[in-house]
């Protein structure tokens, strides 16, 4: 069992933690907040009367999950958390066990939990801080969850995956959830303001005040991610002694070359890629092609299958567009082509000719919208009876039974129409397709309106 002094990380220590300041360490983690009222841009939850706030004062420490994006600042306001309830006699500092869910598994656990039972013995709760807790399988967290039901541990899980998901039902219900915001660039640049003006723990014992314009560009290229944000600002400054005085501000072109290539946060298979491809077909739904545009760009610029954008694409023609625009389908289909032919980068052209036409064509979803109905028709009637003037009759046994009486062949009629009904007797004269009066549907919508008036007529035998 390790000594008390590796356990309680906080317990300890004093208010003032500048002399145990490391110069070593990177400035993301000597700057790490050492109170809740250093944390930035999660006023929120925070603030005074804020829930989480509110929370701790009143004495309380329930298992939480802390849910946002990188860099946002969920391992500290753990480690804050953890220590911020007030203590007494009765209820000492908990002991702060942290854990990584990508290195640690069922065993490492199971090691926390027994040297917590030893301290829940002698008074003193143990919080369980797990980093990246969506990476635990079911069966991991199957094996943490009657731990924390029992209260043996109070967990404090991070991730940057929706909880809904990634986290098993039991666990979530014996967890408050708290949502952390990703960083503006107003939170980033009083950030990184207090790391250059910080003369103990951050580079103001170093480089003159930073200019604004260069407090946006470190917020701009650090994409709403704090870790990010400081560790441009240390690249640059180490850059920027290279070439200038010590007395010179910092410059914008130091700036740029510690950014680098932004990387943009992005997955294939989690929440931030649905939210993403949610957002591009939306805002073609709405004829904004900007908008459009904007997104399948975030998109191919974080690696995306080009092909999958293009296969949203055709998708997008058929169900939204449809038969207020014919064109759509066979512009969106005929970029997909492309693509998959050319390949990137120049593959984006067509997709952003495909984006463009689809945004500001007249949009009808009828023809989708009718096969819905007629599925519903099929699932509740089950497999009605063709009308025998629709069948087939290719024998004399099926002639002799009615098959195929009383067709008329369309191509012979006068005007091509033939105003028989087709449907099963059963379902009536429903209406399933029903175009809007938009783009070339127009034409469609007058034309059936005429032909199915035609039909309601009775026939002359």
């Amino acid at each position: 069992m390790p000594p008390d002094d590796e356990l309680e990380l906080f317990a300890t220590a004093p208010a003032n933690r500048s002399d145990r300041v490391d110069p070593r360490a990177p400035l993301a983690d000597r700057m790490r907040p050492r109170t809740l009222d250093e944390v930035v841009g999660q006023d929120d939850l925070i603030r005074p009367g804020g829930p989480l706030r509110s929370l701790l004062e009143s004495g309380e420490l329930p298992s939480l999950l802390l849910w946002g994006p990188p860099g946002c600042g969920k391992t500290t306001l753990a480690r804050l958390v953890a220590r911020a309830a007030p203590e007494t006699p009765q209820r000492p500092t908990p002991l702060f066990e942290p854990l990584s869910a990508v290195m640690a598994g069922v065993k490492e656990i199971r090691a926390v939990v027994d040297r917590a039972r030893r301290s829940l013995a002698s008074g003193r709760r143990t919080v369980l801080f797990l980093d990246e807790i969506h990476r635990l399988n079911r069966a991991q967290q199957d094996a943490l969850l009657p731990h924390v039901e029992a209260g043996t541990v109070t967990l404090i899980g991070a991730t940057t995956e929706n909880p809904s998901f990634e986290v098993i039902a039991p666990l979530l219900s014996r967890c408050r959830v708290f949502t952390l915001k990703r960083l503006d660039e107003e939170a980033l640049g009083d950030l990184v303001a207090r790391a250059a003006g910080d003369a103990t723990r951050g580079l103001g014992a170093s480089i003159p005040p930073l200019e604004a314009e260069v407090r946006r560009a470190i917020a701009d290229a650090a994409d709403g991610d704090a870790r990010r944000a400081l560790g441009i600002l240390e690249a640059a400054v180490s850059i920027h002694r290279q070439h200038a005085p010590p007395t010179e501000p910092l410059s914008v072109e130091a700036v740029r070359d510690a950014a680098g290539g932004r990387l943009l946060v992005h997955d294939r298979d989690r929440e931030e890629h649905y939210n993403v491809v949610s957002a591009l077909i939306k805002s073609l739904r709405a004829s904004d092609p900007d908008a459009a545009l904007y997104y399948a760009a975030r998109m191919l610029a974080a690696g995306e299958d080009p092909l999958f954008v293009a296969r949203r694409l055709v998708i997008f023609a058929a169900e939204d567009v449809g038969n207020a625009e014919p064109e759509a389908l066979v512009l969106a289909t005929s970029a997909y082509q492309a693509v998959e032919r050319i390949g990137m980068p120049e593959g984006r052209i067509p997709l952003a000719q495909a984006i463009t036409f689809l945004a500001c064509a007249p949009k009808s979803n009828a023809a989708y919208a009718a096969l819905g109905k007629a599925w519903d028709a099929v699932t509740s009637h089950g497999s009605l009876p063709v009308p025998l003037h629709l069948r087939n009759a290719p024998t004399p046994l099926m002639k002799n039974l009615g098959y195929g009486r009383g067709y008329e062949y369309p191509h012979d009629a006068e005007d091509g129409f033939v105003p028989t009904p087709n449907l099963p007797e059963a379902l009536g004269s429903p209406t399933y397709y029903d175009p809007k009066p938009i783009g070339r549907e127009a034409d469609l919508a007058q034309r059936l309106a005429a032909w199915r008036e035609r039909r309601k007529r009775p026939r002359s035998t």
